[in-house]
């Protein structure tokens, strides 16, 4: 969430910021100015009134000490608390009001963010990996896998519906290996903490990263009374683990990864992803979020995609990272990085993680802060996160480019360990393809 004092100080600034995303919300800024402008008026004439107040209360004493009618100073005790009372619920009024503004505002692009309206206007940063030249017409993997009986996706729409998949045999066993392998490479290595956190959050947790109240076609709500919702990602809980908190600066920065699967209702998707394992409505996704300082968060961006990106090269996998430019940034981001792996079949590089540094914005939003030495006035911290892989799409890209002529698929080296020694798939791995 935005600052509503900043916004009312920069207003023209802050202007410019949303336009440059193609977000025009003259009505909503010139609101929320007019909203701080008034709470700050509500606020001393309120607490102005409680004073008298309370001197009202010493005037009271006096008056019976001295024998004198205090019902003069009672009356206007009782209408002054009824004014207190007003103006109270109006401050309230206003505060939501404020409130419920800026939770629809988009955070703002970091100034070394490039401008831009869509993909084609990101940059690119770096590359990694070699490209494999192959000797046949290499295949996709939603013809690669259920040849192997390690995918399945027949079965599964019959159990659920459209874009639901089944791992079947080395498949699934394949993907727990991918689980695994980036778990050990995030906490033995790059120093992040693992945790196991719920599956389901509150709306409040939602609003807290950003996905409500916006963003609520996109989720998968419980039904009946439950206030809860399926995560869309493991950023939700992790950011919120420290909701309402305020952190000691000194353990700054805090690193967290976890494994979840991750439910996305993906309205709008449509064309090539939506087809095998591109877009799914569930998927498995290792997470990796931070809580820093203003001062730390933008080497910690730096270093989180850098320890996304080496889950690729480990598995000597070809990849791009993309700057994105200020109109193909999540709602929540002030900058992000996209890591694109690419794809034989397709001859182009797809998404495999997004790494955002998100600064203030959901700390705001989320009620989090921090003491910078332990001690001291409280901060808003800054929050990151990136994909530290999307398992699935790591698996597409290992049954694309590891494939061999004869349909059978090489494991990278660096999984033999997590496969139980086993070096290749082949079709008596899975499952007997689906027949009619």
């Amino acid at each position: 969430m935005l600052d509503a004092v900043f916004v009312r100080d920069h207003i023209e600034d802050v202007r410019r910021g949303l336009q440059s995303r193609g977000v025009h919300a003259d009505a909503e800024l010139e609101q929320i100015a007019t909203l701080e402008t008034r709470r700050r008026r509500l606020i001393p004439e309120i607490e102005g009134l409680k004073r008298e107040q309370n001197a009202a209360a010493d005037r009271v004493a006096q008056a019976k000490r001295q024998g004198q009618d205090a019902s003069p100073i009672f009356a206007a005790n009782k209408a002054r608390a009824h004014q207190i009372k007003t103006l109270e619920i109006q401050l309230e009024g206003v505060e939501h009001q404020r409130t419920s503004l800026l939770m629809t505002l988009p955070n703002l692009p970091h100034e070394s963010v490039p401008h831009g309206k869509t993909a084609d206007d990101n940059v690119e940063v770096r590359r990694g990996g070699e490209i494999r030249s192959f000797d046949f017409e290499p295949k996709p993997h939603w013809d690669l896998g259920p040849a192997l009986g390690i995918l399945d996706f027949e079965r599964a729409t019959r159990m659920s519906g459209a874009r639901f998949s089944v791992l079947i045999g080395a498949g699934a066993r394949l993907a727990r290996a991918l689980i695994n392998f980036m778990l050990d490479v995030h906490t033995r290595d790059h120093g992040y903490v693992e945790v196991e956190p719920p599956f389901l959050v509150n709306a409040e947790s939602l609003r807290g990263t950003g996905n409500l109240p916006k963003f609520e076609q996109d989720l998968f709500k419980i039904a009946g009374d439950w206030n809860l919702y399926l995560i869309p990602t493991a950023e939700v809980p992790l950011t919120n683990l420290h909701r309402t908190e305020i952190l000691d600066g000194r353990r700054l920065p805090i690193r967290y990864t976890a494994y979840s699967p991750c439910f996305r209702s993906e309205a709008g998707s449509y064309g090539a992803d939506v087809r095998g394992l591109i877009r799914q409505h569930q998927f498995d996704k290792v997470e990796l979020v931070k809580f820093t300082t203003a001062e730390q968060s933008p080497d910690e961006l730096e270093a989180l995609t850098r320890n996304a990106e080496e889950i690729l090269t480990r598995l000597e996998l070809p990849y791009r990272t993309m700057l994105l430019c200020t109109g193909d940034m999540g709602f929540a981001a002030a900058k992000t990085y996209d890591i694109e792996v690419w794809l034989p079949s397709q001859k182009t590089y797809r998404e495999i993680s997004s790494c955002s540094n998100t600064e203030a914005f959901q700390a705001r939003r989320a009620s989090i802060r921090y003491r910078p030495n332990g001690t001291g006035k409280a901060e808003f911290a800054h929050t990151l996160n990136g994909s530290g892989l999307a398992v699935g799409r790591t698996l597409i890209a290992i049954l694309e480019n590891y494939q061999q002529g004869d349909g059978s698929i090489r494991i990278p080296p660096a999984l033999h360990p997590y496969m139980g020694g086993v070096e290749t798939i082949t079709p008596t791995d899975g499952l007997a393809p689906t027949r009619r």
